[in-house]
Formats: C-alpha cells, structure tokens, sequence
C-alpha cells in the first residue's frame, strides 16, 4: 500500500457535513488500497474566535497560554473526523501534534518543527488505521504545547511527508494554484503544474494558498505536493514540484500581490555606515520584516534610504524613527500607506531576457506609477500605487498570457 498525507484547511472542514463529505472520501480512498495520514485545521474561523476570547480576557495575553488555547481548535476537527470515519465503518486513529510526534522549539504562537518522530503514526497505519493529526501544533523540549503560526497546518503536513518520503497532498476550497489570484482577477489562468521555486517566489511575495515554509520543507526534502479541492472526485488541480525541460517555455508563471504594504522613505540621513547599520539594526530589534531596500549615493554628505515593509508594523516603525532622530536629527521621513508590491515570477527568466525591459515598458506607456524595484534569478518585484493594481494586473496577463 502506498502512502500519502493530506491536508484539509479550515474552510474543508467549515462544519459537520463538510468532514462527514471528507470522511466518506477518505474511507473510499483506504479500501481502494492508500494508507492516509489526514493532517487538519481548526474548523472554519475557530482559531480566530479563540483569539478574540483571549483579548477578552487580557489585552497582553501569555504566548504559552495562549498557544495552549488555540491548540483545542484542531483537536476538535480530528475527534469529529475521527468519528465520521468510523462510523462509517473504517476505524481511524486521532492524534494531537503531541501525540503524533512533532517537536518544536520554544517560540510560543510561532515555533517551528524540529524533528518528527513518527512511531505512533506507523503503528496506526500498520494496525490497518487512518490516522488523522492536529495540524498547527506540536510540543517543546519543557513538554510545554506550541503553535506553528500562520499556515501552520501545511507545515505539518509537508513535515510529516518528508519524514516518512512520501507525496503530500494540500486540500483547501480553491481548485489548484492560478497565474493570478482569481480574486483580483477572476480571468486568471489554473496552473498544472508549477516549480518549487516559482511556488516559494509567490507565496512569500503575496500569493495565499501555501505557507512559505510548507514550500521550503517540500523543496529540501523534494516531497511531491499537490493542490486541489476538498470536497470533488476530480483531480484537477496544480503539481508542485523539481524544473522540467518544458516548464521554460512559458517564460512568465505568475503575479504576486502583497497588500497591506507600506514604503518608508528617509530623506537626509547622515552619511556613513554605521549611521545606515544602525537604522536597520534598531529595525531588527523589533523583528519586524523588511524588503526592496535602496539608498542613493551621498549628496552634501546626506543619503536618502527607503523600504518596504506592512501596515501592521506603521507605528512601530515610527516609533523607531523618531527615537533615531535623537541621534540624527536632520532625519526626515515619509511613510505612505498607499502602495502594494507586484512581483512577476517565472523560472523561463533564467534562460530568456527582455522580461524587465517589457515590463517597463507596460508601466511607461500607461503612465503607472513605480517607485522601488527589486529583482532575483526568477522574479521582478514592483512597489506601485493601491489604485493602479487591477490596470497593471489586467495588462500584465494580456502581455504573458496569465
């Protein structure tokens, strides 16, 4: 019997007659010859309304707490799903991330999988079982329960697949992976397939569907992941997986777009680099993620350093600026709130030119506003204005027909 994981987010398993669909599927899967490990959500929005009842309580919740709480979300989905499976006639064996064998380390509300000990898993299997686990969660070194953060169930599922080298499959309310989120463009093309790397680009660029490090797991340890539908027999959806030969034929995959962005710009900094150190150092300090970093070449010994970074971190990020100006006073700064990041990916760009030299050329003859531009081997990001977004989108997938 072969084996494989899948994974059902949260919206796959929204409400009772949502796992009794997936356990009549799972059970038809078994009897025709698969071993599964079914790795869960919580049930639709349940995470969330877990959260908002610890702010009720607290405005400054305790991480390990609150990891705690928000555990008992997926543990409600694998009891349900646990007993739709057997009551339709196939026994199944729900396991927490605890007892399924995940440990992390000690980040609360944010941890990541160190290692996987699978034992439980293939005992239930061995024993004929489907085994379904909590994803979102597993276990420190001081026995202490942790949280995987944003997407974490995809994480799990890729880990566990990797531990036991075998395909995993992702399930969600989405049929495959598009050019384009189908949401800002609904014309928007389904990928049959798409690489690791294109797949990371855009989904550490904007793109929804996966978690990045579900991505970074599945290409380290070059697990086959699939994307389709929850709740249809057809399998339709989008291969991720290593470069091919044909797949650079198509020298544009996909658009990215990030949202919620915000560009600071700082205008008279002192020139020199321990002034320059030590803005991204104090930046650092407070974790918070930056991106598309430039700087001009010093003019009456003042340069002018700007990025980009997300709404959330506004105040805090201007909290720091103002402390650096007890340093630097001359320091003047803009943050404007209006901008999103654009990134245009494909792997043909290794192997065909003219990909920048287009796409500027989209922006000039439409007058469309940029202002920062990075690139890597497969990608070239743009920061433009909020309302240009639907344009550039809609002329872009005409250009390379996404």
């Amino acid at each position: 019997m072969n084996t494989y994981v899948l994974k059902y987010g949260g919206t796959s398993v929204g409400s009772i007659d949502k796992i009794q669909s997936i356990a009549k599927r799972l059970v038809e899967r078994h009897l025709a010859g698969d071993n599964l490990i079914v790795v869960v959500s919580a049930m639709g929005k349940a995470t969330d309304e877990l959260v908002k009842k610890a702010y009720a309580v607290t405005d400054d919740p305790c991480t390990r707490d609150l990891d705690i709480l928000m555990a008992t979300g997926e543990q409600v989905t694998i009891a349900l799903l646990s007993m739709a499976i057997k009551e339709l006639g196939q026994d199944a064996l729900a396991l927490t991330g605890f007892q399924a064998g995940i440990k992390t380390d000690t980040a609360h509300t944010n941890a990541r999988i160190s290692k996987v000990k699978t034992e439980k898993i293939e005992a239930g299997l061995a024993d004929g079982k489907i085994v379904v686990v909590a994803g979102f969660q597993g276990i420190n070194e001081h026995g202490d329960i942790t949280t995987l953060g944003r997407g974490g169930s995809d994480t799990s599922a890729v880990s566990i697949a990797a531990t036991l080298n075998c395909p995993c499959e992702i399930y969600t309310d989405v049929d495959g992976i598009y050019a384009i989120d189908p949401r800002i463009f609904p014309q928007a093309k389904k990928l049959d397939c798409i690489t690791y790397e294109e797949m990371l680009e855009m989904a550490s660029r904007g793109a929804r569907v996966l978690e990045t490090r579900s991505v970074e797991l599945a290409h380290k340890y070059n697990v086959p992941l699939y994307v389709g539908e929850a709740h249809t027999s057809e399998r339709n959806g989008t291969i991720i997986k290593e470069w091919s030969e044909d797949m650079e034929s198509k020298v544009v995959t996909g658009v990215a777009i990030e949202e919620s962005c915000l560009m600071v710009s700082l205008n008279l900094v002192p020139y020199g680099p321990a002034n320059i150190a030590k803005i991204f150092e104090r930046i650092a300090s407070e974790n918070i993620n930056i991106d598309m970093i430039s700087q001009t070449a010093p003019y009456d010994s003042f340069v002018s350093v700007s990025f980009s970074s997300y709404e959330s971190e506004k105040h805090k990020i201007k909290a720091i600026i103002e402390e650096l100006k007890e340093d630097m006073p001359t320091i003047d700064y803009i943050i404007d709130d209006s901008i999103i990041k654009l990134s245009v990916v494909g792997i043909g760009m290794v192997s065909q030119s003219g990909v920048a030299s287009t796409l500027f050329s989209i922006l000039s003859s439409n007058d469309i506003e940029f202002y920062q531009v990075t690139t890597s081997e497969i990608s070239i990001s743009y920061t433009i204005n909020s309302y240009d977004k639907d344009r550039v989108v809609a002329l872009i997938s005409e250009q390379f027909d996404l």
